[in-house]
């Protein structure tokens, strides 16, 4: 393997391009389900995982793979996540280091939140893309293949096309009014005659290949200086935007901050502010103050949902470290789960983990008044993001989240670069100072054993990301359900603005996983949240619970196993070579 690295590190673009087009093929044939002890590549596109996959084979790690994933994705669900957008991702090295890389996008100088417009898209919603630069660090510190190779893929897709999916081109369909506003978006995302593009359709982004190109040779000065920032603030100064070449310049990928946790023995390890890792291993822990064996799915999917929407309500608004670890202590995790009423024990008798429990009326008040009492920064329950999980075959472990935020982002390409640019500004994600990072649901996550990982994982979907990425971890430690199973399992989300109140997953399409069961909560189920006294709102759009594209690994034979969440059109892909390398 390291003497084929070596020779392709002497092949000129066109002839990389050609060693790499096996990976179209592997997409092709690909499931929702993979394992391999050479390690996995998880995405929400299948063409995606598998430019990740071609990575493994030619010899590189998981960071290689995990950017050439990355910026495949970028090319091929657009909708979701851009190479202006932002990201945050998650490393767990061969001997067991964590790291993290935070991509966030900023606010630029300059920019007031208090005179700024009010906008849901537009290039008064954009701010300093971050993914570039978060992709860039990932690859040159940990990366052992060349830039070019890496990239390579995403060079193909968009220099030569790719057939849309179904769910593609539905969300691109669903924003074409607002698509239709801006020159460059309307020239890459809409047809000659103004229509969008159909499932099947060849979508080739010429422009953004070009980007893409620049970036594989320049690294990342080629997009934040140069002739691409020049575009950009150019662009952004024309139509009213805040982007300026300073703030490019500027820009820097940041250490993320690393949060801890435990569950039940099993070490948690997350990303913390701008992301939300801190609350995921918030209502992790308070779960755990209850007994999950002496209660049935439905009341503890309820327990979930409250433990979930305390977690919520802990964040303060200052960016600061002092909030992660108020809120990952187990001390506080104990005071919330006092508030956590049982629903299969009444207001007088007390679990034996809970010194008291304060009444129904103290419960209805920490988790009601809507968007109150999420914090003027949590996003909606929009499904827009995507995730990534990758694993070698030296167990080096990388989860990546990456997004523009609502789907199209803020609806913005400019004219000769192709891309679009993520929504950060006018109060989609609160109000915002400048130079801050803009705070999310984005929630990369592992649970390690001994230092030894158990799942890598993220999700998408705003922020049914943390609900997603806690039901799965509960499925798998306290069901005892492999990672496939978990994701098959039916989910809720906690709905603020009533007491107990849950959103129910109620979608019940055929799977392609091998589970062989219905995704949602059955209709005898429904009735038993009722017969309970649970508030139900049930919901059955697909993909509206996160969606979770991870890796379990099984310490024993060394082997990982990859999912892609059923509710979606992601897949698993593994590199094809034999033997495990020692």
């Amino acid at each position: 393997m390291k003497l084929r690295t070596k020779l392709i590190c002497t092949i000129p673009g066109a002839a990389v391009l050609n060693l790499l087009s096996p990976a179209i093929s592997i997409a092709q044939s690909s499931a929702q389900i993979a394992r391999s002890d050479q390690g996995v590549v998880v995405a929400a596109q299948p063409l995606a995982a598998a430019a990740g996959a071609r990575m493994l084979e030619l010899g590189g790690n998981a960071a290689d793979a995990a950017v050439a994933t990355a910026f495949a994705i970028s090319v091929v669900e657009p909708s979701m996540n851009s190479i202006g957008g932002r990201n945050q991702i998650l490393i767990r090295t061969s001997d067991g280091r964590i790291a993290g890389i935070d991509g966030t996008t900023t606010v630029p100088e300059g920019y007031d939140p208090n005179r700024a417009p009010n906008a849901r898209h537009g290039y008064a919603t954009i701010g300093v893309p971050g993914s570039v630069a978060g992709l860039m660090r990932l690859h040159s510190e940990y990366g052992s293949l060349p830039l070019e190779v890496v990239m390579a893929p995403a060079i193909d897709y968009a220099r030569n096309g790719f057939r849309l999916l179904p769910g593609e081109a539905q969300r691109q369909a669903g924003s074409r009014t607002q698509i239709a506003e801006f020159e460059g978006t309307r020239r890459y995302y809409l047809k000659a005659d103004g229509s969008s593009y159909a499932a099947g359709d060849l979508l080739v982004q010429k422009d953004m290949s070009h980007v893409l190109e620049a970036i594989a040779h320049g690294g990342r000065d080629a997009f934040y200086k140069g002739d691409i920032s020049d575009k950009i603030a150019a662009d952004m100064d024309a139509n009213g935007g805040f982007i300026t070449q300073e703030a490019l310049d500027a820009y820097t990928a940041m250490d993320s901050r690393i949060v801890h946790g435990t569950y039940r023995g099993f070490e948690l390890v997350g990303s913390g502010i701008p992301a939300s890792g801190s609350i995921a291993i918030a209502a992790l822990q308070i779960a755990e103050n209850f007994d999950r064996d002496s209660m049935s799915d439905e009341a503890w999917a309820t327990v979930i949902g409250q433990s979930i929407a305390s977690a919520f309500t802990a964040y303060d608004r200052p960016d600061s470290d002092s909030a992660a670890v108020r809120v990952t202590s187990k001390k506080w995790a104990r005071q919330m789960a006092r508030s956590i009423r049982v629903p299969e024990i009444s207001d007088s008798r007390e679990p034996a983990s809970r010194a008291s429990t304060p009444g129904q009326n103290q419960t209805r008040a920490m988790i009601s008044n809507g968007n109150s009492s999420y914090g003027s920064w949590l996003p909606s329950d929009q499904g827009h993001t995507t995730h990534l999980s990758v694993a070698d075959r030296n167990d080096m472990a990388i989860a990546v989240t990456q997004t523009i935020g609502p789907s199209m982002g803020s609806k913005v390409a400019t004219p000769g670069l192709g891309f679009l640019y993520a929504v950060t500004l006018g109060g989609y994600l609160g109000l915002s100072e400048p130079g801050e990072r803009a705070r999310s649901g984005i929630t990369p996550f592992m649970v390690l054993q001994e230092g030894e990982p158990v799942l890598v994982l993220g999700a998408a979907g705003g922020l049914r990301i943390i609900s997603a990425v806690v039901q799965t971890v509960t499925r798998v430690i306290d069901d005892g359900l492999s990672l496939p199973e978990a994701l098959a399992a039916p989910r809720i989300h906690p709905e603020m603005s009533r007491q107990q109140g849950v959103f129910p997953e109620e979608f019940s399409g055929a799977l392609s996983v091998e589970v062989g069961e219905d995704h949602g909560w059955a209709s005898t189920s429904l009735e038993k949240f009722e017969a309970l006294g649970i508030k139900i709102s049930p919901t059955p759009t697909r993909g509206a619970f996160g969606r979770i594209h991870g890796l379990q690994f099984d310490r024993a034979t060394g082997t990982w196993t990859g999912a892609a969440d059923p509710a979606w059109e992601g897949a698993a892909v593994t590199p094809r070579v034999s033997n495990r390398e020692n």
